[in-house]
This record gives structure tokens, sequence and C-alpha cells, in this order.
């Protein structure tokens, strides 16, 4: 799509708005560059490059600065990528070696953020599905029921059922003896795969009873376990770029917050293979169009069970910040088969 000239004043282009923050002109790519072309050569080049759409003319400067499709090619064709110095990898290897888990990801998560000067962000394994040893239920009031559950280690959890009709207390014990004779020691992801077909031997009319049990029950299990990590939030309010437009800056920090919407897309990483790189409105998430997201895949004896990744502006030194996500994933990995 691009000749050799037009690629290497984009990659030059690009290159310098990101070490500089101030739109290219056609004079600093003939200098920074290293072609023989007049201005006037750059100025027609530039003129394509922005007619193709990768990079735009800010209406305050003569100067052109990357779009979003100006910093995919760029990504995808054009990087370099540098290897970490030794003391960047020295830093990595020794905080993040065999240890508890949770201090682990929180590590990683403290490290992408210092070595980047960006938000470092890790998605925590998720738990294997609790086993119960115990499960009562007990009427409150006509369509209320308190859920208990003794965990094989001796904890136990309550949650309330909202029910759509009234149960007996006759019809709570039925209900309680069936899942504690025929499931007590499974996990509840194990008794769901085989509830619905054994629940035949209850009346019909319970299958809303069991089924909000399993749902509460797992919920309540793994509750207090965060799914994610985010470190180094406030280096973005010293990103020239998102600090003067607070009302996005304000939008991402509500992301960060509710955390919902960016699962989505750090969960991604963990059906892909190597480092992702998602540019501004590619996430599909607003607050982020203005923001790179790089994240990378972690594992735990060969099987992915998270994400690393660090988010910051679009004008992030890419060449810099995926290794530093790459090797962090893999010193995670190694770490975490360790424990």
């Amino acid at each position: 799509m691009l000749d050799t000239r037009a690629k290497v004043l984009l990659k030059t282009l690009v290159e310098r708005y990101i070490a500089e923050g101030e739109p290219v002109g056609s004079r600093a790519l003939s200098r920074y560059s290293g072609l023989d072309l007049s201005p006037a050569t750059v100025r027609n080049v530039m003129a394509d490059l922005e007619e193709l759409g990768f990079i735009a003319s800010p209406h305050t400067s003569a100067g052109r600065v990357p779009t979003q499709r100006g910093y995919r090619f760029f990504v995808d064709s054009l990087l370099t990528i540098r290897p970490l110095d030794r003391l960047q990898v020295s830093q990595l290897e020794e905080n993040l070696h065999a240890g508890h888990p949770q201090q682990l990801i929180n590590q990683a998560s403290q490290l992408l953020s210092e070595l980047t000067h960006f938000a470092g962000v890790v998605v925590s394994p998720r738990r294997k599905s609790p086993a119960f040893r115990h499960i009562e239920f007990l009427s409150l009031s006509e369509r209320r029921v308190l859920l208990i559950i003794v965990t094989p280690e001796g904890d136990v959890q309550n949650r309330i059922l909202l029910t759509e009709r009234a149960y007996s207390p006759a019809e709570l014990q039925t209900a309680a003896n069936f899942l504690n004779q025929h499931y007590a020691g499974l996990t509840f992801d194990e008794i769901r795969a085989r509830v619905h077909a054994e629940l035949t031997q209850l009346r019909s009319d319970m299958m809303g009873l069991m089924t909000s049990a399993l749902e509460a029950g797992g919920e309540a299990l793994t509750q207090g376990n965060e799914r994610y990590v985010i470190s180094g939030e406030r280096h973005l309010l010293d990103s020239q770029d998102l600090a003067s437009n607070m009302a996005r800056l304000r939008e991402l920090f509500e992301l960060f917050e509710t955390k919902t919407r960016l699962m989505q897309i750090l969960d991604v990483s963990n059906r892909a293979e190597g480092v992702q790189i998602f540019i501004g409105g590619e996430s599909g998430i607003a607050p982020l169009d203005e923001c790179s997201v790089v994240t990378a895949p972690y594992e735990v004896d060969g099987q992915v069970v998270g994400s690393v990744g660090v988010i910051g502006p679009t004008r992030m030194a890419y060449e810099r910040v995926i290794p530093i996500v790459d090797i962090t994933a893999k010193l995670l990995s190694s770490a975490l088969s360790q424990h």
C-alpha cells in the first residue's frame, strides 16, 4: 500500500511525535528521516499519507500528527522493538520470583506502572469453583430464603434468596437434603453440569430455588477475589495528551472504578497468543478512545489463567512498552508455576 519512501517518512513522523508531543513538519522529517528529499517532495508524500488517513493536520499547526490508523500501521509494520536494558530486566526478575500468588500479581501491576509510567493492570487467575460440605435453607419470610453454605474448611457463608413463590419448611428441607446427599464435596461448576438432568427427581417447581441457590452459592464463596489489580492510575494525570481532556480523564477513572467493561478487553488477551495492542477506538470502549492498551497472557503450568497489561495514551513509546509487558507476562508465568 505504501512505498518505501512513504513508510520511512511515516515511521519518522510517528517516532518524532511520540518523542516530542508536537505536530511534525516537513523540515523535521527531512532532517530526521535520513532521506535525501526536498521539503516540497516531503510535503507531497505527507499529503498522500493524509489522504490515506495515516496522518492528520491539527488546525493550529502546519505539522502533522499520526491518526489511529497511522499508529496501527506503525505498530504492525514499522515498529522496531528495542530490547530492555539489563537494569530493567534485573528489576523485573528480582521482584517476580516464586512467592504468594496475590503478592506476585500486585507486584507485577506495580512494576508495569513504574517501568512505563502508565497504568499497570493484571487480571487475576480465575479461582476454581469452590466446593461445599453442607447446605441449609431457612425461610425468612414468604419469598425470602436464607441460604447457609458450609465449606470443607468449616467456613460459613450466608446469602438471601428472593424466590418467585413461597416454600414450605418441608420443601426447603427436601431441597437441602437432595443437594447434601448427591453433591456434597463437589464444586458449584460440577453441580451445574449435572443438576438439570437430575432435578427430575424433585418437583419441577423446585427448579427455581435450586438454580438460585447454585448461582448465589458460587458468588458467595468467590466474593472478595478481585478479578484484576491496577496500579499507577495517577501516572495518567502526568500525560499531557490525556490531562488536557478532563472530561475524558474522568470517564477513564470511572472505567477503572467499575472495572466490568475493562475486563472485556483484558479477557480478549486470555484467548490470544503473545502481545495484543488495542489503539484508541479499537477497544470499543469510549473512555479508551484516546488510549492504547498493550496486553499479554500469562500461564500457570502451561494453562492461560490471566493477562497483564499497560494502559496509556496512544502517544506511547510502543517499542519500550511492548517488551516490558511481554517479559512481565513470562516472568509472572514462571513465578506462579513454581508456587
